[in-house]
């Protein structure tokens, strides 16, 4: 495989394992620029602060993603491209099939927004029909109904999609006469920290509290930051009092944030919430045959109906099986097979939790629930403490496959038929109870982003 097909099918893993945001961010007009004899890889960013970003933040996923494709590579480095990319080249250089899944980069930076992200290709079910209501009354009534909207749901569930899709809307129904800025809430702490750095906070103050709609992605980041959430709270003030709209999103609702702020919280319940849950069947059939159409691809209804069947929680993880699948129809030419596809989303539903250590289950699992891991390897009854170690020996059986044994000896030295009774408590209770579910489901979230 040459080096320009070898980084086309690592993006395809990447943008499984990263947000799209920041998977279109930190790797636009990224490059592997070589691959040595001694087995490593040269990878070329636009930009030294991208460059800086990529290393330290990435690297190891950069790394897995190389040597599950060529396993002759054994370290990666990084670069800054010497020239731009739309620099016309004396070489004469043979088409490459496109890339499936990575668009132009067409982000408008006045408002953050792409235009991808529209209602058009945004499917509505069972799963997030409220959401989508709620959103379409907020277009309709700029800052005056559902404010703030605050939408939650797990991980590559389409909130990000349905955010910038409403920003866009909001632009196009009243013609650009709102200001509309969409901004991850990673973003905003940066932004903080750069304004205090520079004793530019005037700035700052400007590029947030003069817009018509600030919409913020993944606000539970902030949570924790005494800086980034003193700033928010004034800025939501200023918006919410001159009747701007305010849009959030979030891995889980406001009072489920344990270190938020109480008046943070409040002001998050104040308008309307509404959750996104895992896609049924229909729903993700349709995900899968809208993202064809997208890709001017097509795959037999046998493929569908397995990758539909398989996939059930994550639609980030179901298109990223599927830019596999059309990676192997255009470049390596190679018509998918029921074999190969079970290998593909076998291997993608694998890698998810494959880093995760025992001690960082029960650290998480701890954590969530306010506790600290000295309370859940204790012998202690009390009720506050027995379902967070239920949940963390089924976890360490579930994620991790440990033996029964394994787990009792690592909480506390219990008896395995404890661990047993623990484990088929969790496991007969989750469809039944939904609250338990969506424990468990949000902590598996935080160690999936581990």
């Amino acid at each position: 495989m040459d080096k320009e097909k070898l980084w086309q099918a690592v993006l395809a893993v990447l943008e499984i394992q990263i947000s799209k945001p920041n998977f279109l961010t930190w790797f636009k007009n990224s490059r592997l620029t070589d691959k040595t004899e001694e087995g490593e890889a040269i990878i070329a960013l636009a930009n030294n602060f991208a460059k800086e970003w990529v290393e330290n933040k990435y690297h190891k996923t950069i790394l897995e993603a190389l040597n599950s494709q060529d396993n002759s590579i054994r370290r990666v480095k990084y670069t800054v491209l010497s020239a731009p990319l739309d620099q016309k080249s004396t070489e004469t250089k043979k088409p490459q099939p496109s890339q499936p899944g990575f668009e132009e980069f067409k982000i408008d930076p006045e408002s953050n927004l792409h235009p991808k992200y529209t209602f058009k290709s945004y499917i509505v079910g069972s799963s997030n029909e409220l959401a989508y209501a709620a959103a379409m009354a907020v277009i309709k009534d700029v800052g005056k109904k559902y404010n703030p909207l605050f939408i939650y749901g797990g991980t590559g569930l389409g909130k990000t999609h349905l955010l910038q899709s409403i920003g866009n809307e909001i632009k196009n129904t009243y013609k650009n006469h709102l200001k509309v800025k969409y901004v991850p809430s990673e973003k905003f702490v940066n932004d903080i920290i750069s304004s205090i750095r520079n004793k530019r906070m005037d700035d700052m103050k400007e590029r947030y509290r003069t817009v018509d709609v600030l919409i913020v992605d993944d606000i539970q980041f902030i949570a924790g930051k005494e800086a980034s959430e003193m700033e928010f709270f004034n800025t939501f003030n200023a918006l919410y009092e001159n009747d701007k709209q305010i849009i959030l999103s979030s891995d889980r609702p406001p009072q489920a944030t344990p270190v938020l702020e109480e008046r943070l919280r409040s002001r998050f319940s104040g308008g309307m919430i509404a959750d996104i849950n895992y896609p049924d069947y229909e729903m993700r059939l349709a995900i899968i045959r809208m993202k064809l159409q997208e890709k001017n691809a097509s795959l037999p209804n046998d493929i569908v109906d397995l990758i539909a069947s398989k996939i059930q929680r994550n639609v980030r993880e179901l298109e990223g099986v599927l830019n596999k699948i059309v990676f192997y129809q255009e470049v390596k030419d190679m018509e998918p097979t029921i074999k190969m596809i079970e290998e593909i989303i076998n291997k993608t539903i694998k890698q998810s939790f494959k880093n995760i250590t025992p001690n960082q289950i029960v650290q998480i699992v701890a954590n969530f629930f306010e506790l600290s891991e000295k309370d859940i390897t204790e012998h202690s009854r009390r009720k506050e403490v027995v379902e967070p170690r239920q949940i963390s020996m089924f976890l360490l059986k579930d994620l991790l496959g440990m033996s029964y044994s394994d787990i009792g000896h690592k909480l506390g030295k219990r008896d395995h038929t404890t661990v047993i009774h623990a484990c088929e408590k969790i496991s007969k209770n989750l469809p039944v109870n939904q609250n338990l579910n969506n424990k468990v489901v949000l902590i598996k979230e935080i160690i999936n982003n581990k």
